[in-house]
């Protein structure tokens, strides 16, 4: 699949107040520093959509972005960030957590991970918390450009085992780096591929 148009939609904290169409979303969620705005730009081969920043935590809503006219990705806040306050991280945590919940336009989600560091307690728990919640979601490795190849298969090799201590199915993943442009094809044909399928069972 091709990006051919973007464009922003809308900011906000609140669920009730995203876009009321019934268009396909796929939202980009992380912690705070992997990478997510540049994936994003990446992803829409637009420099300046997502506002990337020397400043981790930067973004701090629910922003909707229109593809091709025909479907919406959605970026959400980091999370884990230790220079956020705590009031912000609860304020965060509660219209994600709204959003996952009650946004039925979403398909499946994509969680960020920067490959160079071994599993993290946080992003193992938020799978957990997906999983639960029965919020399909693959996994993106980001920064894949930073290690060589043998390293990246061990990190992810790594990952792969300390899940399936507890999941009985890996969930999808890809292993991406915006500087390259390494697996973005990969995600947009998993995008298509699931809105393609979204039409045929309409």
């Amino acid at each position: 699949m091709q990006v051919k148009s973007s464009s922003f939609v809308i900011s906000n904290t609140e669920v009730v107040k995203c876009p009321k169409s019934n268009l396909a979303e796929y939202a980009f969620i992380g912690r705070s520093n992997v990478g997510k705005s540049s994936l994003i730009n990446a992803l829409c081969n637009k420099k300046n959509l997502a506002k990337t920043s020397s400043r981790p935590g930067k973004t701090q809503l629910i922003n909707h972005f229109l593809i091709n006219k025909n479907w919406h990705l959605v970026d959400l806040p980091g999370f884990g960030y230790a220079r956020v306050s705590k009031t912000q991280k609860n304020i965060f945590q509660k219209f994600i957590t709204n959003y996952f919940k009650e946004r039925t336009q979403l398909v499946t989600a994509f969680l960020l991970i920067d490959i160079r560091h071994e599993p993290q307690p946080i992003d193992l728990n938020f799978m957990r918390w997906l999983g639960e919640n029965s919020i399909p979601f693959s996994i993106v490795f980001t920064k894949a450009d930073k290690l060589k190849p043998m390293a990246i298969e061990r990190n992810v090799s790594g990952y792969s085992k300390k899940l399936l201590e507890t999941w009985e199915t890996l969930p999808h993943h890809f292993i991406t780096s915006s500087a390259n442009r390494s697996g973005i094809e990969d995600i947009l044909a998993y995008i298509g591929s699931l809105n393609q399928n979204l039409k045929v069972r309409l």
